[in-house]
C-alpha cells in the first residue's frame, strides 16, 4: 500500500521515533508498505516519520534493491567528510549542499528480526545518515550554514511553506 508523505513543516517530522519493541506482522507490513511507497515516490531512502509513523524504521536503496532496517545505529564513521547535493521527500524542490562522512557501519536488525552489521560506503552511506537523521527529527534544512539555510527558507516560503 503506497502511503502518504508527510510534508514540512508536519510537526512528525520533528519528533524522535521510538524504537521497536519487538518484528511483529505489523511492523514487517509497515517495512513492505515503506518500500512500495519510497519506490512510487521514485526516492532512494524513507523514514518512518516521513509517513507519520514515529517508530525507528528506514527503507534504503541498497545497490541489489531496497532493504528496510529496524532500530538502525551508526557504531561507526570513518572516511573524509563529503559534501554533495541532498533532496528529500518530504521537503520537496529544495536541493541542499549537505556534509557528510563518506563511509559508516550501521548496525540494526532485518525484517526477520535478526541482528545485521552493514558497512556502507558513498551514496549509500549518505543515504543511511539522512534516514537516521529523520529518525531523530533532523531536517536537511537543519545541516546547512547560514546563508544555505536563509536561501532554502526563502525558498521554502516561495512556495508558501513556513
Amino acid at each position: 500500500m503506497i502511503l502518504d508523505i508527510k510534508q514540512y513543516p508536519s510537526p512528525t517530522l520533528r519528533k524522535r521515533a521510538q524504537e521497536i519493541v519487538a518484528v511483529d506482522e505489523e511492523i514487517k507490513k509497515l517495512g513492505q508498505d515503506m518500500t512500495e511507497t519510497m519506490i512510487a515516490k521514485k526516492g532512494v531512502g524513507l523514514a518512518a516519520n516521513q509517513v507519520g509513523i514515529l517508530k525507528r524504521i528506514i527503507v534504503v536503496q541498497m545497490e541489489n534493491g531496497p532493504e528496510v532496517f529496524i532500530d538502525p545505529v551508526i557504531i561507526k564513521r570513518q572516511g573524509t567528510i563529503i559534501m554533495d547535493t541532498e533532496g528529500c521527500l518530504s521537503v520537496p524542490d529544495l536541493w541542499l549542499e549537505i556534509k557528510r562522512v563518506a563511509e559508516i557501519e550501521v548496525r540494526a536488525l532485518n525484517l526477520d528480526g535478526e541482528s545485521v552489521k552493514i558497512k556502507a560506503k558513498g551514496f549509500v552511506a549518505r543515504i543511511f545518515q539522512h534516514e537516521i537523521d529523520h529518525l531523530n527529527g533532523v531536517l536537511i534544512i537543519d545541516r546547512v550554514g547560514f546563508w544555505q539555510g536563509l536561501k532554502a527558507r526563502r525558498q521554502l516560503k516561495k512556495h508558501g511553506i513556513r
